[in-house]
């Protein structure tokens, strides 16, 4: 017999998986990068408070409620084609956007007022082409108690008499300018004019008004120059911290107008961390757009006009906009109540 041969056992290797690669290749991902990075810019410049730098991100973060969907879909096709990292930094993103962005939808919750209700005006009736008899009607028809105009000419001062103004809202501070610089303010109520703000680019009329039941009320009729113009965003940041803080339980005010701002713009929601209140975000309305209201074929997408109160004195009822013929913004009219009488 001969003996049994052993042989070395031998283990049979097997072939290395390759690594997962992204899908789509160079040309998907460099598609990719075209919109991740206008999107991570947006969203940096929002959340870090950026925008004022520059027109082109002021005008960029202003887009930031539509870039949310954006963000999604690119999200879900950066992890699709296993583009992990960049992913991950579009999820984060995203979820921060959500979060800033959301609460806008949802009324706040507010305490009960037991002083008067004031019902707020706001138009920019875009110098002579603003239809003057549509503002008197919605003040009419709305029961308005205070009114704020922005680019008030003297051509649509005398079309605001004509249409019966002073009928109905008898007390006024009216400075009239050529142009888009003028401003003012009218009352059901008797008022004294007062000045609140620092020296602005365009009129900023105030007022205090007498109220027959409750305390006295500043009414302030606000335009910031515009930021996305050939001046830059200089004359629009320094209008903007020209606006007074609320004084507290001092004096109750309200300021109303076209801020050429919205809620993501951070000069906006530092005026709002002062301790005012935007009346359109407490009623769950912050998306409501009011800009631009007179292209054919682009409806209004951006928030640029405001009613504020100061956030120990009022509370917000209601809001909502309105359209007026010839101008390029929806007005804006809130229900406001002074917490006491």
């Amino acid at each position: 017999m001969h003996p049994q041969t052993t042989y070395p056992a031998y283990q049979v290797e097997r072939p290395v998986e390759p690594m997962r690669r992204a899908r789509g290749g160079t040309a998907v991902g460099f598609l990719l990068w075209l919109v991740a990075v206008p999107y991570f810019v947006l969203c940096l410049a929002r959340l870090l408070g950026l925008d004022g730098s520059h027109w082109i991100l002021v005008a960029v973060v202003s887009l930031t409620p539509y870039a949310l969907p954006l963000g999604a879909v690119l999200t879900a096709i950066l992890l699709f084609t296993r583009r992990w990292i960049v992913g991950l930094v579009s999820l984060l993103l995203t979820v921060l956007l959500v979060t800033v962005v959301a609460p806008r939808t949802a009324a706040a919750a507010r305490p009960n007022g037991s002083g008067p209700l004031l019902r707020v005006l706001s138009v920019n009736i875009s110098m002579d082409h603003g239809d003057a008899a549509t503002v008197v009607r919605l003040v009419r028809d709305r029961a308005v108690d205070l009114l704020s105009i922005q680019e008030l000419t003297p051509g649509a001062e005398r079309a605001l008499d004509a249409a019966g103004l002073a009928e109905v809202l008898p007390h006024r501070v009216f400075k009239p300018r050529p142009g888009a610089v003028g401003g003012g303010l009218a009352s059901r109520f008797p008022l004294r004019e007062t000045v609140v703000t620092r020296p602005t680019t365009a009129e900023h009329p105030a007022a205090v008004i007498d109220l027959p039941a409750g305390p006295d009320v500043e009414f302030v009729s606000v335009h910031p120059w515009y930021p996305v113009g050939p001046r830059g965003t200089e004359p629009w940041l320094r209008d903007m911290a020209g606006l007074p803080s609320p004084d507290g339980l001092r004096v109750p005010r309200i300021l109303a107008g076209d801020f050429n701002a919205s809620l993501d713009h951070s000069v906006f929601r530092g005026l709002l961390n002062q301790g005012y209140l935007d009346a359109a975000e407490q009623a769950g309305a912050g998306l409501t757009p009011t800009w631009p209201a007179d292209k054919r074929f682009v409806p209004a997408f951006v928030a640029l006009d405001h009613v504020l109160v100061d956030n120990k004195n009022f509370v917000v009822e209601s809001f909502g906009t309105a359209a007026v013929p010839g101008t390029d913004h929806r007005a804006v009219i809130a229900e406001v109540k002074l917490v006491r009488g």
